[in-house]
């Protein structure tokens, strides 16, 4: 009983140069897959997250919410398409996408913020994410493909942000945003991530998601990347080390760190504390982008 109470302080120690370090940082944080399929694991993610913000950092949650929208669409009877790893997004999906972020999942991930001791706020992605019509392009020939709404994220209002976290409040952002004429679109949440990243100029950007980090080999979990440099991301690429939706998450993730984000993490969801063991410990998992 004593030698666990003894490590479990000699942990805390390793944290402190961490939690030093990240006083006052703003750190981003996206969740998806597995972690917001298990209710046990969420709810513990999400207390992970409070901890965070209650020794002084200030982390901001951006969420997808894929599964649970394709679900709610096949309840309703409405066809689940994608073109080239975008979702087509019609009128009647659209409405479904907004109602099941802002209604079930962002409701939930806050009411799990609040129940854990933190003050969680909305923060709609209609109301901070400004966005223009975006098209799918076949890889083949080039041609731009309509995708219905689906946006990109042209500007970030960063300060709506900021005033929640300065009221000491964790934002939770849905990954919707509207045209200059007030026009919805669906955005992918991963890039929803890299772009509030960017404009907070965050410390650190964590993707939480179904895959321990980037792999040389998709099938061998021994085959870890832990760290990669942003001059190393093309040549990646051209070997398809990193290919299909994760070239514009990373392409993402590289103008964030351009932007002036000091580091961006990729990690495995589905393992408990995963978010406080990549950056309260000396090891950390996962794999780690960075400048130089």
């Amino acid at each position: 009983m004593m030698s666990e109470l003894i490590s479990k302080a000699a942990t805390l120690q390793e944290a402190l140069p961490y939690i030093q370090r990240f006083k006052d940082a703003i750190v981003v944080i996206k969740l998806g897959g597995s972690t917001m399929e298990d209710p046990a694991l969420t709810e513990s993610t999400m207390r992970d997250i409070v901890l965070m913000e209650a020794i002084g950092m200030h982390p901001v949650v951006v969420h997808g919410g894929g599964k649970a929208i394709t679900a709610k669409l096949n309840e309703l009877k409405i066809e689940t398409k994608f073109v080239f790893g975008l979702r087509y997004t019609c009128a009647d999906t659209l409405k479904v996408v907004d109602d099941v972020l802002h209604h079930v999942i962002n409701r939930e991930l806050v009411e799990w913020v609040n129940r854990n001791g933190g003050k969680g706020a909305m923060v709609s992605g209609k109301d901070v994410l400004r966005t223009e019509k975006m098209f799918s392009t076949n890889p083949e020939t080039g041609e731009k493909i309509d995708v219905g709404f689906v946006g990109d994220i042209v500007s970030v209002n960063a300060t709506k942000i900021v005033n929640a976290i300065e009221k000491g409040m964790i934002p939770v952002i849905t990954p919707l945003g509207t045209d200059a004429s007030g026009q919805v679109y669906n955005i992918n949440a991963d890039i929803a991530a890299c772009k509030v990243a960017e404009f907070l100029k965050a410390r650190k950007l964590v993707f939480l998601s179904d895959v321990p980090g980037i792999l040389r080999d998709p099938k061998d979990e021994s085959t870890l990347i832990p760290t990669i440099k942003i001059d190393d991301v093309d040549g990646l690429i051209a070997e398809k080390v990193i290919s299909g939706g994760m070239i514009p998450k990373i392409r993402s993730s590289v103008h964030a760190l351009r932007a002036g984000s000091n580091k961006v993490h990729m990690i495995d969801g589905r393992i408990q504390h995963s978010l406080l063991l990549e950056i309260f410990t000396d090891k950390g998992i996962g794999t780690e982008i960075i400048k130089h």
